[in-house]
């Protein structure tokens, strides 16, 4: 590619440096010959004009040698006729067959009868120019008592071949010089173009390999400049796009495996239970019914796994729905304690609610605001040892409503509190499945408090207790109903 773009480059330059020399080499030959030949014929026209020398061709025109004469007399105008020998010379021709009598030339006899000689043999003035012929000429008919004669000036157009020749070489050398300029520039330009391409080319070759470290750097304001800044922005953009990528499907597997795993356990259970209880037939009834009480946890578990996947696979797909109105936020924290109340006392927790403000009315949907707050006592009281104290806390801090649930238990490690919101994360997977939790808890209060526009977050120490803070705007969600 490096090379054909140099040759491209180069034959650019050099078929443009020759099509423009080609072009004023034209026009300058062309231009030349026109001034020539504009030139002959006006200054013969202007000396003919003179009045002197009129006077003196038809008063030699009437002497007993009028040609000879004649011929002296325009001899005396060489210099205003601008006669050479070589190229320009004058004749006396005959009036009537245009045959040389004399002259400055050497031409004899008879000349090529021109269109000019023949307008003068009928009794004109011949001054046509023709810029295809290889000569200029002029012929002007003189009539005397000697007789009829024909004053002919004739240029060869040996001076207007030389100077053309001396331009055409001229030209040559501007062409050969143009040459190599026009080479030296087109490399410069190359360089100056191939090597940033060159540059893409190679960090492109490395994105592709799957590196995208490659960070090219360019001032230039120009196209070049453009592109290389756009694909910096390109290689960002997969480099981010293939993390994401990784990251979603690591994300997957291990949501995959985190379903297996979580269906496999009850779907075991169920299993070794009801085998027990086909293989067993004099089974004592009090162990039966403890086996299907068993059989019915584990389905009602797998069902919970069920419907909260569901739940979580409406929430990725932006298919569920929330009845958004306003309604007392007070009136359900004062629900919600009450409900969790007797379970909190079942393992002799000391479990209190704490009201810091007025609580106003917010909007949002009552039924899964109060979900968010079941599950945060709930994980309090799951995770904290019996005999220990939890404790909501709620109050309004300007247009939002917050509620904290605080608990004195066993914690959560400093590295995993980023975690707890992941799906399937669970502090003591033991303490967890003994309780029915199926790990998707938070991950469906976090999705239900961003759907109001609130937060949720949590902090933790091990050994030491945990908090966990909702806040809501008390206008609900923008642009809802």
């Amino acid at each position: 590619m490096n090379k054909s773009l140099y040759t491209k480059l180069v034959l650019i330059m050099v078929a443009l440096i020759v099509s423009l020399m080609a072009v004023v080499g034209a026009f300058l030959m062309n231009e030349i010959r026109s001034f020539y030949l504009d030139d002959f014929y006006q200054k013969m026209q202007t000396v003919f004009d003179y009045q002197t020398l009129a006077d003196g061709l038809y008063s030699a025109a009437n002497g007993a040698d009028a040609p000879e004469e004649m011929a002296k007399v325009l001899k005396a105008y060489s210099g205003q006729l601008g006669i050479d020998s070589g190229s320009r010379n004058y004749y006396i021709l005959s009036g009537d067959t245009g045959a040389v009598m004399t002259g400055s030339g050497s031409e004899t006899g008879t000349l090529a009868k021109t269109t000019n000689i023949m307008t003068a043999i009928g009794g004109n003035a011949g001054y046509v120019s023709d810029h295809s012929s290889s000569y200029m000429d002029v012929a002007l008919p003189i009539e005397g008592s000697a007789g009829r004669f024909i004053v002919y000036i004739k240029d060869n157009k040996s001076n207007v071949r030389g100077l053309s020749s001396k331009l055409f070489g001229i030209i040559g050398q501007a062409l050969l010089i143009g040459l190599i300029i026009s080479v030296l520039l087109s490399l410069l330009l190359a360089k100056a173009m191939v090597t940033p391409i060159q540059n893409l080319t190679k960090a492109a070759e490395r994105v592709a390999a799957g590196d995208f470290s490659p960070n090219l750097t360019s001032n230039a304001q120009d196209e070049i400049g453009v592109l290389t800044r756009t694909f910096n922005g390109m290689a960002l953009q997969l480099e981010k796009t293939l993390d994401d990528l990784k990251k979603s499907e690591a994300m997957r597997r291990e949501f995959v495996a985190n379903v297996s795993h979580e269906l496999r356990t009850p779907i075991t259970s169920i299993r070794g239970y009801a085998e027990t209880l086909q293989d067993s037939r004099n089974m004592p009834k009090a162990t039966e019914q403890e086996f299907l009480a068993v059989i019915v946890n584990e389905s009602d578990r797998m069902t919970k796994i069920v419907q909260d996947l569901l739940m979580l696979s409406r929430f990725d797909a932006g298919s569920i729905e929330f009845a958004y109105e306003r309604f007392s936020f007070e009136k359900s924290l004062h629900d919600v304690y009450n409900a969790m109340l007797l379970e909190a006392q079942k393992h002799s927790h000391n479990f209190t609610l704490e009201l810091k403000t007025p609580i106003p009315d917010i909007v949002g949907d009552t039924a899964r605001l109060e979900q968010v707050l079941i599950n945060m006592v709930s994980n309090a009281i799951k995770y904290t040892r019996d005999g220990g104290s939890i404790s909501m806390i709620a109050g309004r801090k300007d247009e939002v409503v917050w509620v904290s649930v605080r608990d004195n238990g066993i914690g959560i490690p400093k590295e995993d509190v980023s975690k707890v919101f992941d799906r399937f994360y669970r502090v003591d997977k033991a303490r967890s499945r003994e309780s029915g939790g199926t790990g998707l808890g938070l991950s469906i209060a976090k999705e239900i408090v961003t759907r109001h526009n609130g937060t949720i977050e949590l902090t933790s120490r091990q050994g030491k207790g945990t908090v966990i803070t909702m806040t809501l705007p008390v206008e609900g969600r923008k642009n809802e109903e």
